[in-house]
């Protein structure tokens, strides 16, 4: 509306009299009236000593930094699809990723999910990055070196993914579930979601949590040391099936590559991910 005018409030009877009342003007500042008696003084003024420049948003589609967020990692199953866990994106109302080459995508909702295994399956158009294949055979064995990868801590450490090896310690998690290997790759915050990877850079797994030392030590008097579990391979690549998605799957056999080669395939593929709430 134009500056220098005045307009009149009506309410219904039932609605009550007192409002705060924001107002736009043709440029684009505001005008907040706090608790005005609309049914004393119906007659609202825009005056010029009272405007104030609207404050700023983000550009559409691009994060808000001034949003409550939390964080995690994901990584790309198939064209334009990303998988990650259940609570990473649990409650959001915006979600973005941040893709190997520094762009940042907005997820569309809805997202599949299945908060029974923790996995959520994101729509993130763009091309957020290349789709890791998963492990089609052998079967995952007890003492084989795996590799997480991911970004933990988010605002503490740098920004780029990091890289841990470790083993499966266990073909079951805890309390013997069946759906989760126990690893000693060591995790933090933030790596929720990530790949778990073979020594031939492929997936056996989805990160998902680690043993809470202090209330273990609570419980037992001792400190478990590192203690990680992440969802197994076969049980995240027959949630996607159920979501109409085909993962990209080959065998493991031959010789181990190197950590760092095993980290250059999953940089192409694993994305941050941005929950703002």
């Amino acid at each position: 509306m134009p500056t220098d005018k005045s307009f009149t409030l009506r309410t219904r009877a039932e609605a009550g009299c007192r409002f705060d009342i924001r107002l736009t003007v043709a440029d684009g500042r505001v005008a907040v009236l706090r608790d005005r008696d609309i049914c004393a003084e119906p007659r609202v003024v825009v005056e010029e000593a009272a405007l104030r420049a609207a404050p700023s948003r983000p550009a559409a589609g691009q994060p808000d930094p001034k949003a409550r967020a939390a964080s995690g990692t994901g990584f790309v199953v198939a064209t334009d699809r990303v998988l990650t866990n259940h609570h990473v994106v649990d409650g959001c109302d915006r979600i973005f990723v941040r893709t190997a080459d520094g762009r940042t995508l907005p997820a569309v909702p809805p997202a599949r999910v299945d908060a029974g295994i923790d996995l959520a399956l994101l729509a993130v158009p763009g091309d957020p990055g290349e789709p890791l294949p998963f492990r089609a055979s052998p079967e995952v064995r007890r003492g084989e070196g795996v590799i997480a990868f991911g970004f933990p801590l988010a605002g503490l450490l740098s920004s780029d993914p990091k890289l841990t090896r470790g083993e499966v310690n266990g073909l079951n998690g805890l309390g013997n579930n069946p759906n989760h290997y126990q690893i000693s790759a060591e995790v933090q915050p933030g790596n929720s979601g990530g790949p778990l990877l073979d020594m031939q850079g492929h997936i056996v797994g989805v990160v998902v949590s680690k043993l809470h030392a202090q209330n273990i030590a609570k419980r037992t008097g001792d400190i478990p040391q590192n203690v990680n579990f992440a969802v197994k391979g076969a049980v995240a690549q027959e949630f996607l099936r159920r979501a109409q998605i085909t993962p990209q799957a080959a065998p493991s056999a031959g010789a181990e590559r190197s950590a760092a080669d095993i980290g250059e395939l999953a940089n192409r593929g694993t994305v941050f991910v941005r929950c703002e709430k």
